[in-house]
């Protein structure tokens, strides 16, 4: 009988042969028969019998093959963790503000005298539970305490305030589109660019919107810049058929600060709030979400037909944003908001 390579079995039927193989010559058989019935080598019966001998019929039994010894220790893959997680390359001397299995490699070469692979170094990502992603911008210019008071203090304070005279909350916010906006990826040949027909001639169409945490969805589409005379046709044009008061959070464009503004909302007699979030702060604003929707799932996608105009789309896409209240609650809900707003 041709020997069995031992190689060619997997674990569970090399663990069967063994204790088989030793039990059969502890009942009384002699181990030239036993091997040669099982198709091993003489020498591989007598090694089981000396292990049996020594630790007994357990040590026969397979185990999990440990591996190779980790370069890095678990305290110092935690300490890789608090390195990446909230932090900036350039925080270590990096002159490259994100992160890439290079820089980390680099760092903890650096620090713990450890060489990793690139490899090797999506592996410890990976284990830790961080994975690449497109990294939000944050200015420079962020007062962090002002962002923290507004989550902490004004923003529950002005929930309170709503409940108690039956208020509505809505968060506004502008946007620009235009017609020539970068389109999404699409699969195509190797090597060979795909090609979109779309127009040629650029447009370019303003859009302003108000959204409400049960999913109530206003906007208006214009032309040309947004002036503060403006701006007050678009509040009255929001107001208009509302039996609540409305508390309305912007941002601090200077348009919506202007004194005509303020004469307006004084004239409301309370019925319109104009409450402003800390500065460079878009990350508090679901408003933000809705634009981010039309963008990704607008031209980028379903770029213009032939003769198509581009405030035509836009309206169409806004439209279908206002009848869908679960996709305007989704906007207060994404991971990426920096507070909860319900």
């Amino acid at each position: 009988m041709a020997k069995i390579d031992n190689r060619s079995l997997d674990h569970k039927a090399l663990e069967h042969i063994r204790l088989l193989a030793v039990e059969r010559v502890l009942s009384g058989e002699k181990p030239s028969v036993v091997a040669k019935s099982f198709g091993v080598y003489r020498t591989s019966i007598y090694k089981w019998l000396r292990v049996h001998r020594k630790r007994g019929r357990e040590a026969l039994k397979s185990t999990k093959a440990k591996g190779p010894t980790p370069k890095l220790t678990e305290n110092q893959k935690k300490q890789v963790r608090r390195w990446i997680v909230g932090k900036d390359p350039r925080q270590y001397g990096f002159d490259f503000g994100l992160w890439t299995r290079g820089i980390i490699a680099e760092l903890i070469a650096d620090k713990f005298s450890v060489s990793l692979t690139l490899p090797s170094i999506g592996r410890l990502l990976t284990s830790l539970d961080i994975t690449p992603q497109k990294p939000l911008r944050r200015a420079y210019e962020r007062d962090e305490k002002q962002i923290q008071q507004w989550k902490e203090q004004k923003y529950p304070e002005l929930r309170k305030r709503a409940k108690r005279r039956g208020a509505d909350i809505f968060f506004l916010d502008e946007v620009g589109v235009r017609s020539d906006s970068p389109l999404g990826r699409s699969y195509g040949l190797k090597g060979k660019t795909p090609v979109v027909k779309t127009s040629g001639q650029r447009q370019k169409i303003n859009a302003i919107s108000a959204v409400n945490a049960k999913g109530a969805f206003w906007y208006k589409v214009y032309s040309g810049m947004l002036t503060a005379v403006l701006f007050i046709v678009m509040l009255k044009d929001l107001m208009k058929g509302r039996k609540k008061p409305v508390m309305l959070v912007v941002d601090g464009l200077p348009v919506h600060k202007a004194k005509l503004v303020a004469k307006y909302v004084q004239s409301t007699k309370g019925r319109l709030e104009l409450h402003f979030l800390p500065p460079y702060a878009p990350d508090l604003n679901p408003d933000e979400f809705a634009w981010s929707h039309l963008k990704q799932n607008g031209t980028s996608k379903k770029p213009l037909r032939k003769n198509e105009a581009l405030r035509q789309r836009v309206e169409q896409d806004l439209s279908e944003i206002k009848a869908d209240r679960s996709l305007v609650r989704s906007f207060f809900m994404a991971p990426t908001m920096s507070y909860t707003i319900y």
